[in-house]
C-alpha cells in the first residue's frame, strides 16, 4: 500500500495555476523526488502534503486515511528546509532531541535515541557543539537528525542542500540518501537540480507548469524521457527534429513531428564514423570539455576528455561515429 497518494492535485492563487491536475504516489520506504525548474509547483504540492496549505482540490491520502482537514502538527510528518531553522541557543543535543522532548519521551530515551542519530549522521561525540562551531555540512546532518528524531511517517525536504557549493551537495547527497534507505523512512524530496535528484530518488517526478511531467527510476528517466522538455531539463542538448535530414539518415523508419535524442555518450570522433561535420566552437572544463559540430544543418554538443582538447580547432573536419542503439525517439504530442 502506498505511504502517499496525490490524485488530481490543484492549486491556484487568483488567476495563477501553480498546481494543475498532479498525481503521484510514495510507497512504504521510497524516497521521491520532485525536480522542476522555479515556479513549477514543487513546494506548493510539499505545502499541501504537509497540511500547510489546505485550499486545494483533490485528494491527499496517507494509507486509507483522507488528509484533508488534518492539521500539520498532527500528521507525524518531518520537515527540512534550505534555511535549516536549527535553534541557535541550543547545541547540536538541545537541537535533535527538541521534538522527542515535545512528545514527552523519558530523558534517558531522548539521549539513547539522539546518540543513535548523531552515530548515523557522523557526528557523535558532538552533542555538546554549539551550532555556530559547525560547518555548513555539520550543520545540515543536525537538521537530518533533527527531522529523523520523533521518526516520523513522511519525511519532507524542500532543497535542503540548496544553500552548499556544489562540491559539498554532491558528497552530502550521497550521504543524505543512504541515512534515509538505512532508516526506511518514506520521503518526499524537492529539488531543481537533475543531478541532486538522480543521485537521491528512487523514482524522480519531474514537473512543468504545474503538472508532473513524467515519473520514471533515474535510469529510466535518462534513457528514456517522455518529452523534449524532459530531456532538456536533464541536459540533453542534441534533440534532432524528425524531418531534419540528420534525423531522417539516423533513424529511417522514424516518423511524425518528434525529435530524435542522441545522447552525447553516444557520440565518438572516429575516423570511420559516417556523419561528418566542422567544429564550430569548443569549451574546457575539467576532465572532459565540450565541443560543438556542425552536421547536416544541426549543431551537435559533443563531450572528449580535456587531455588533447586543444588540439580541435574551429572550422576543422572531423567524423562522428554515433551509437544508433543508444538514441531515443521523443514522439510530438
Amino acid at each position: 500500500m502506498p505511504a502517499l497518494t496525490l490524485s488530481e492535485i490543484s492549486r491556484r492563487y487568483g488567476s495563477t495555476v501553480a498546481v494543475d491536475r498532479a498525481s503521484l504516489t510514495v510507497e512504504e520506504g521510497e524516497i521521491v523526488v520532485l525536480l522542476g525548474p522555479s515556479g513549477s509547483g514543487k513546494t506548493t504540492i510539499l505545502r499541501i502534503v504537509a497540511g500547510l496549505d489546505a485550499d486545494y482540490e483533490g485528494e491527499v491520502t496517507l494509507g486509507e486515511l483522507d488528509l484533508r482537514g488534518l492539521p500539520a502538527n498532527e500528521r507525524d510528518f518531518g520537515l527540512m528546509f534550505q534555511d535549516l531553522a536549527l535553534f541557535p541557543h541550543m547545541d547540536v543535543f538541545g537541537n535533535v532531541s527538541f521534538g522527542l522532548r515535545m512528545l514527552g519521551l523519558p530523558k534517558e530515551e531522548r539521549r539513547e535515541r539522539v546518540a543513535s542519530l548523531l552515530e548515523l549522521v557522523g557526528l557523535e561525540g558532538k552533542e555538546r557543539r554549539s551550532i555556530y562551531e559547525l560547518s555548513g555540512g555539520e550543520r545540515q546532518r543536525v537538521a537530518l537528525a533533527r527531522s529523523l528524531a520523533p521518526e516520523p511517517t513522511l519525511l519532507m525536504l524542500d532543497e535542503p542542500l540548496g544553500a552548499l557549493d556544489r562540491t559539498l551537495r554532491e558528497s552530502l547527497a550521497a550521504e543524505l540518501r543512504d541515512v534515509l534507505k538505512s532508516v526506511g523512512v518514506s520521503a518526499l524530496y524537492v529539488t531543481h537540480d537533475q543531478e541532486e535528484a538522480l543521485s537521491i530518488g528512487d523514482r524522480v517526478a519531474v514537473m512543468r507548469a504545474g503538472q508532473v511531467e513524467q515519473v520514471a527510476t533515474p535510469s529510466e528517466l535518462l534513457q528514456a524521457p517522455m518529452s523534449e522538455f524532459v530531456a532538456r531539463f536533464l541536459g540533453y542538448q542534441n534533440l534532432l527534429p524528425l524531418d531534419g535530414a540528420l534525423a531522417r539518415r539516423l533513424a529511417p523508419e522514424a516518423e511524425g513531428s518528434g525529435v530524435l535524442l542522441v545522447p552525447e555518450e553516444a557520440i565518438e570522433i572516429d575516423e570511420k564514423g559516417d556523419v561528418e561535420g566542422e567544429i564550430s566552437g569548443r569549451r574546457l572544463r575539467g576532465r572532459s570539455s565540450d565541443l560543438w559540430v556542425a552536421a547536416e544543418g544541426e549543431l551537435l554538443h559533443v563531450i572528449v576528455p580535456s587531455a588533447g582538447a586543444e588540439a580541435w580547432d574551429a572550422g576543422e573536419s572531423v567524423k562522428l561515429e554515433i551509437d544508433r542503439k543508444r538514441m531515443h525517439l521523443i514522439a510530438g504530442k
